[in-house]
């Protein structure tokens, strides 16, 4: 059943995947652009550094993208269909729900092969500063982590109904209208920033997203 499953969900989100893959590939190369090999000169280390992070804003994104695209595709037929082909499957809910997280799972790995081979290619065939070293398989690792973990978080949030999303939406409107009505009466309050603490920062469930993503560093 998991062959049936993959390649279904194959079909629904080759697309995505493939244009991901290609992003992948690409993202670690055209960061390195500067630092050119053979008879070209290479970027100063200070130089080479602040390209490197101004592209590496896009390894968050991407995985986030990816993620948030993939499970959406997972869980859209079924919404199509009132669930109606799952519920008359012979296997019980959860693993069907578990088939179809590790199908998703299954064709994102595509696209963070693509982030390996492009980060190896890139830092070999890059001239890198004294100084300085690529990092490839540590940020293809980080890249593979944020993207499990944002399809994993989408992934829960399209397994339910629409009045699950409207319950999240709901919630998060709520705190940014009393986020607002507490500006107006000049309340010191401030949810956001307590919020981002507990989601973004260390140990927070989202904090592989935030940081520095760098293929070259010191």
């Amino acid at each position: 059943m998991f062959r049936v499953i993959l390649y279904s969900q194959w079909k629904w989100s080759r697309l995505i995947v493939a244009l991901g893959s290609v992003a992948g590939f690409a993202l670690p190369i055209v960061s390195l652009q500067g630092a050119a090999s053979g008879d070209r000169s290479a970027l100063a280390a200070g130089e080479l550094l602040q390209a490197v992070q101004s592209w590496g804003v896009l390894y968050p994104v991407l995985a986030a993208g990816l993620g948030l695209l993939v499970a959406i595709t997972t869980w859209a037929p079924d919404h199509r269909g009132r669930h109606v082909h799952a519920l008359s499957l012979p296997v019980p809910r959860w693993r069907y729900v578990a088939l179809r997280f590790g199908a998703g799972t299954a064709l994102l790995a595509a696209p963070i092969v693509a982030v390996v081979a492009g980060a190896l290619l890139a830092t070999w065939s890059a001239t890198i500063p004294p100084g300085l070293q690529g990092y490839p398989v540590a940020l293809a690792v980080r890249f593979a982590l944020a993207v499990l973990v944002a399809y994993a978080v989408f992934f829960a949030v399209s397994a339910g109904t629409a009045r699950t999303a409207g319950i999240i939406l709901g919630i998060l409107g709520s705190i940014i209208l009393v986020q607002i009505l507490a500006g107006v009466a000049n309340l010191e309050l401030d949810l956001f920033g307590r919020l981002q603490v507990i989601v973004l920062d260390w140990p927070g469930p989202l904090a592989i997203f935030t940081g520095r993503w760098m293929l070259i560093d010191v």
